[in-house]
């Protein structure tokens, strides 16, 4: 039914986004289409290379990512290609496993997410807390940044587990940085940041590299640098259905869920950022199923895993686009440079593709995020953030990100229970009044007890610590108005006070139930426990209907103790006055 679901739904898509295009519409495509190939082509032959790949397989991905994943996709302003973030889980899986590794794993990763957006899980994946996905992109840079180093220094390390182990080994074994190498890249950092300044209209990246190539080249400076560039999309070394290592099938399943969930992630994130920027919709099922079939075809052709780029997306987004035309002439662009410019592109130095991703790293943390946890002081942001960022530079993306929620789920735990609250009470007679109601007097056998917070496992302590005292009053109102859920504990906590406090000789009125506590109630058998006649809208009912049923029969706690209360002497002088005949006077004579 899902797959049924897919055509119609993406021609809907497409038919809303076309609706009124013109050739003005095609103008700022174009314009946008370009202006996004210049930003895009050293990302890609820099993501190439940082994927453990090279800056071919980096163009291949870029490209049919452009047509296939932004032809498809659940918007129209989304830019796919290989990005950061995925380099930083390749290259160590590319250490492990070797392009072919790479290419299966992509491929798996691909049929993942394709199976999430036909079942229509993409909302889910907004339920990971906001410090999570701070920390594992803070993460994801230091991996960047950390593996970029060789190149950068122009020297070669031996390969390490990770990428905390990788930048011990450069201070346990100190290496002699090659001072031609530090040059190109300053040059590139030093463009990327000033550039910004003078005019956003040219990549500060490009100009760097613009620069970075040819010092390296007229001066003749032995460097390494990118090599010869095919001119194809169809490289010699890709997937074929013959090399794909089935025994190893079991090994890449988890790297193929990093991936996946690396790239579902990245893709929806980018896609509710530019959905804010440009005011346009984001079907997150189909960015999905999109996302998926790219992932699935590239590995085909020698690239590696796409996701949708939030840099690329941006700069589309404020150059103009108007439809996905933008991401297909993107993709065009890149072709006709890969064809046209190649052997120019074979000339670029490593390390001035290094010097790019240092500043792409540094400008991937969400500082803005890291900020705000700081300055306002958010203990548990702050931890959820650093738990993370360790963890993904230490350990694999998907162990760092359920260690993420891991922790944000016990620190939210906490923060719940501890938020619980009981209170309690004498009727106060005056607010009684003030609402109509004629009480003068207030029984002390009645008390009320207000409930704020979850009731679930986490509370039912606190809860239970604070009807200790319930012993001393004969009705107990519970009033669970603030009370937004209740679980099988909480449950099992009000069954225990109600069940003790009736085995004193007492009774529990409950008033104020949310509709979902309302629903555990039905659910468990606590309405049929409690009995219907015991649960009200509010205080006040109950607390009205108890007391007039004293002014009848009495207060049960005097009753059985010998005692009379004020509430009791009221009823019974003002049932004795009713009870009185009343006189009826002659006309003109005196009372």
């Amino acid at each position: 039914m899902s797959q049924l679901r897919f055509r119609p739904r993406l021609f809907e898509i497409l038919r809303r986004e076309f609706t009124g295009y013109n050739s003005t519409s095609l103008r700022r495509d174009l314009l946008a289409g370009i202006t996004v190939g210049a930003v895009g082509l050293p990302l890609a032959l820099a993501f190439g290379v940082a994927s453990g790949a090279d800056a071919a397989a980096g163009l291949v991905t870029a490209i049919l990512a452009g047509v296939i994943i932004g032809g498809l996709g659940g918007a129209s302003f989304q830019i796919s290609g290989p990005t950061g973030a995925m380099s930083a889980v390749l290259i160590v899986l590319a250490q492990r496993y070797g392009l072919g590794g790479i290419w299966t794993a992509s491929l798996l990763a691909g049929l993942f997410m394709l199976m999430l957006g036909l079942f229509r899980l993409g909302r889910y994946i907004s339920f990971i807390p906001s410090p999570v996905i701070a920390g594992f992109t803070s993460g994801i840079a230091l991996i960047i940044a950390i593996g970029q180093l060789d190149n950068v220094l122009g020297v070669q390390t031996p390969p390490a587990e990770n990428a905390l182990a990788k930048l011990l080994g450069y201070f346990s074994h100190p290496v002699m940085p090659d001072w031609r190498a530090l040059v190109l890249a300053g040059v590139v950092v030093v463009s990327m940041l000033v550039m910004p300044r003078l005019t956003r209209a040219i990549p500060g990246s490009l100009v760097g590299l613009m620069l970075a190539a040819p010092l390296a080249y007229f001066a003749g400076w032995t460097v390494p640098v990118i090599g010869d560039i095919p001119r194809t999309i169809l490289l010699d070394q890709r997937l074929t259905f013959d090399a794909i290592p089935w025994g190893q099938l079991n090994n890449l399943l988890l790297p193929a869920v990093s991936i996946a969930a690396l790239g579902a992630i990245e893709s929806l994130l980018c896609g509710s950022v530019g959905a804010t920027m440009s005011g346009k919709p984001l079907d997150s099922n189909q960015e999905l199923i999109a996302q998926g079939i790219g992932n699935l075809i590239i590995p085909f052709f020698g690239g590696v895993p796409a996701t949708a780029a939030i840099a690329r997306t941006s700069v589309a987004i404020k150059s103009g686009a108007v439809t996905r035309l933008t991401s297909i002439i993107h993709a065009v662009g890149l072709l006709l440079s890969a064809l046209v410019l190649a052997p120019l592109i074979g000339h670029i130095p490593l390390a001035a593709l290094g010097g790019v991703l240092l500043v792409t790293a540094w400008r991937m943390n969400e500082w803005e995020s890291i900020h705000f946890f700081f300055n306002a002081r958010l203990k548990h942001a702050l931890a959820g953030f650093a738990v993370t960022m360790f963890a993904t530079a230490a350990l694999d993306l998907t162990q760092a990100i359920m260690i993420g929620i891991a922790i944000s789920a016990l620190i939210y735990l906490r923060q719940s229970a501890t938020s619980t609250a009981v209170t309690h009470e004498p009727i106060d007679a005056a607010k009684i009044q003030a609402q109509g109601f004629p009480i003068t007097a207030t029984c002390p056998s009645i008390h009320v007890y207000y409930l704020t917070g979850p009731l679930f496992f986490g509370s039912v302590t606190t809860v239970l610590e604070a009807f200790e005292t319930a012993g001393d009053y004969h009705s107990l109102i519970v009033s669970m108005r603030g009370v937004p859920l209740l679980d099988a504990m909480g449950v099992q906590a009000i069954r225990q006070i109600v069940e003790e406090h009736r085995a004193r000789g007492g009774e529990v009125s409950f008033t104020a139930l949310q509709p979902t506590v309302m629903d555990m109630f039905q659910r468990t058998g606590l309405v049929e426990l409690i009995d219907p006649k015991h649960i009200y809208w509010s205080a006040t009912d109950a607390i009205v209907e108890l007391h007039e049923r004293r002014m009848v029969a009495g207060c049960p706690r005097c009753d059985t103790s010998g005692g009379t209360c004020a509430v009791l002497r009221q009823a019974r002088e003002r049932l004795a006055r009713e009870a009185e005949p009343k006189r009826t006077l002659a006309p003109g004579s005196a009372d």
